[in-house]
């Protein structure tokens, strides 16, 4: 369903027809909690994982609403903006990961919250070009501001400093969360661990773009690390992340 949710925006060309499809998912959902779901794949599939792991409803229907409101299809106005739809949205997906593991923890819980905090900032960072080659700029409109950074300045792919700094203190924010995320490990259930290895792939991002010291442009971000595989498996033999 999450992946489904987050290509609508783009693979509408109309706002009303994005939230028709936003209502149907919400209409799924409540369906499913009745046992009643709707004659479709997804929703089938959907509906067996709600009655073998007691998903929560209250956090399919967070994702959904947050994606609706994105529809808006405008900048963040700061970066607690940002912060809030990335709670919403993927650490919302990360609680329901964690019901599906069996685990029910408040440690795990902080954890999921900052790294799901963590992948939506890093997320906005790695589709910067993408949206930039489309005229879209979402990144939080204050911290621009700061630095005196246009939306122009990244629609024509800008590598100046100001443009660089901007890049920076969102970074930053992302590595923030992830250190606060490593900070509950230790009191983490090893069952829960699973659920948080895409830590690996956010700190890999975070320390390509310090390497090229912030530059959201350069062509080796839009290359895929292919130790990736390796680190994840390193990662879950010490059940660490």
């Amino acid at each position: 369903m999450s992946s489904w949710l987050r290509q609508v925006k783009d693979s509408v060309s109309q706002k009303t027809i994005g939230l028709m499809r936003m209502q149907f998912w919400k209409t799924t959902v409540e369906e499913i909690y009745r046992d009643d779901p709707p004659v479709q794949p997804v929703s089938a599939e959907l509906w067996r994982a709600v009655k073998k792991h007691y998903l929560t409803k209250r956090w399919m229907l967070r994702i959904i609403s947050e994606r609706e409101k994105d529809m808006e299809d405008r900048a963040y106005r700061n970066l607690q903006e940002l912060e809030a739809y990335s709670e919403n949205t993927q650490s919302s997906l990360l609680y329901l990961l964690l019901e599906s593991l069996g685990v029910k923890d408040v440690h795990a819980d902080h954890a999921a919250s900052h790294i799901g905090k963590a992948q939506g900032i890093v997320t906005c960072l790695r589709a910067t070009p993408y949206h930039s080659s489309r005229r879209k700029v979402y990144l939080p409109m204050d911290i621009c501001m700061l630095h005196r950074a246009s939306q122009e300045d990244f629609i024509r792919g800008s590598r100046e400093q100001n443009v660089r700094d901007v890049v920076y203190d969102i970074a930053s924010q992302a590595h923030v969360h992830l250190q606060h995320a490593r900070s509950f490990s230790k009191n983490i259930p090893a069952s829960a661990f699973p659920a948080f290895l895409q830590t690996v792939v956010l700190e890999d991002y975070l320390q390509r773009v310090r390497r090229v010291d912030f530059d959201v442009f350069h062509p080796s971000l839009q290359k895929r690390n292919p130790l990736i595989p390796i680190q994840l498996y390193f990662r879950s033999w010490k059940k660490t992340y």
